[in-house]
Parts: C-alpha cells; sequence; structure tokens
C-alpha cells in the first residue's frame, strides 16, 4: 500500500488516470446520496468484485461508467487485480485483507472528495 500524496502525483501522469472525470449524472448521485453512503457502495463493490483471490473476469470486472465508484476506481487504478499490483502493489492471486479493502475505499475517497 502507498503513501496516498505519492500515489495521487504518479496517477496524475497518466493520460489515461487523469482522463476521468465524473459526468453530471454521476456528479448529481454523489451529491444526492452524499459521499458517505457512495462509499458504502464501493466497500460492498470491492468485496464482491476485487477481494476474492480468484475472479472469472478480472480486468473486465468494473465497467467504466454508471456509478461514482466505478469511474474512481478506474482514476485510481483501484479496477482489477492487475492495476492493483502494479499501481499498489497488492499482489494478486490471494483474497484481498481487510486492511487492503480499507485502503482501497480510503484512495476513492480521496479522488471523490476531489470531484465536487
Amino acid at each position: 500500500m502507498r503513501d496516498l500524496d505519492q500515489l495521487f502525483a504518479t496517477l496524475a501522469q497518466s493520460t489515461f488516470r487523469a482522463s476521468f472525470e465524473l459526468r453530471a449524472k454521476d456528479l448529481a448521485y454523489l451529491q444526492q446520496k452524499g459521499l458517505s453512503s457512495v462509499l458504502d457502495h464501493a466497500e460492498d463493490f470491492i468485496a464482491k468484485r476485487l477481494a476474492p483471490a480468484i475472479i472469472d473476469n478480472d480486468g473486465k470486472q468494473t465497467p467504466m461508467r454508471g456509478h461514482p465508484v466505478f469511474v474512481a476506481q478506474h482514476a485510481t487504478a483501484c479496477c482489477c487485480r492487475g492495476c492493483l499490483q502494479k499501481w499498489h502493489h497488492i499482489p494478486a492471486g490471494r483474497t484481498l485483507t481487510l486492511a487492503e479493502q480499507a485502503y482501497i475505499v480510503v484512495v476513492l475517497e480521496r479522488w471523490l472528495q476531489g470531484r465536487f
């Protein structure tokens, strides 16, 4: 797990990662539901889509849009186990620990807070 300031500085240098922004619909959803509720969704998505040791559709389990968390996952490289390994140094092939899952939520929260 990485220092967040260093992580976000590195993400900002990636043209692909830096290109993600919330669309008006996603921003409205975030404002309507509130950050706390959206982060509850993030916890659920992570537990179901990223935490298992083996993911049948790894690399394709996170849609590119449709929920603010999905956009944040791509912007922060928390979208699949390959990206988690490359960007966050969290090994693939094993179940994520609760601490790793909590770290991912913190990363997503920081990115989402910057969108208000």
